[in-house]
């Protein structure tokens, strides 16, 4: 596995969360899988992976399209996020960002840009030691356009106070990719560098 380096260009960090510092993709899959197995659908690994970066909201609109359901996304999103809390604390660090945020911390501007919830965001970055490496994080409750728009990305240029340009996002999703990218930001992908697992168990 190569190791995970930054852009020699960049000047300021920003890190996605679910996927990309945190494997939180085993864990949010489990809790759609108990969630929408009560509306009649079954919650594939393949079918989890076409919705990767995609909001709980988002996610719920999708499936409502793709199984003809007629779920509340806004209600069923917060169902699925109720249940992702409860099992949420079976996730780890991804090592090889989690490296790179520890080589990086008080010698470059960093910050988060996630599609999850504010709250359960700095729940997850507290339950895997990483809320004292970062004071900006922007969520799905901070922006009008989520990914792959990337107003959550410019969202942390600007707190960081710094030009997009100098910007290097990492991300485990092409829709981070896609809204890092029209920001006019450097962007990495991290899958590259670890083994993606969503698996049958946490």
């Amino acid at each position: 596995m190569k190791k995970l380096e930054i852009n020699p260009n960049a000047k300021a960090l920003i890190f996605d969360l679910d996927g990309t510092l945190a494997d939180t993709m085993p864990v949010h899959f489990w809790a759609y899988k108990n969630i929408l197995v009560d509306y009649g659908i079954v919650f594939t690994p393949e079918l989890f992976a076409t919705l990767a970066g995609v909001p709980a909201v988002g996610t719920i609109e999708k499936l409502n399209e793709q199984f003809g359901t007629k779920m509340n996304p806004e209600e069923v999103g917060h169902f699925k996020e109720a249940e992702y809390e409860k099992i949420m604390h079976k996730m780890k660090p991804i090592i090889p960002v989690v490296d790179l945020v520890k080589k990086y911390h008080g010698k470059m501007p960093m910050a988060v840009g996630t599609g999850g919830y504010h709250r359960l965001a700095w729940k997850t970055m507290e339950i895997l030691g990483l809320d004292k490496y970062f004071d900006i994080l922007v969520s799905s409750n901070d922006v009008t356009h989520p990914k792959p728009h990337p107003e959550t990305f410019l969202k942390c240029a600007e707190l960081m106070d710094v030009e997009p340009a100098i910007c290097e996002v990492f991300e485990d999703a092409d829709l981070g990719i896609q809204a890092a990218k029209s920001g006019g930001m450097m962007a990495t992908l991290v899958t590259d560098y670890y083994d993606v697992t969503i698996g049958d168990k946490i």
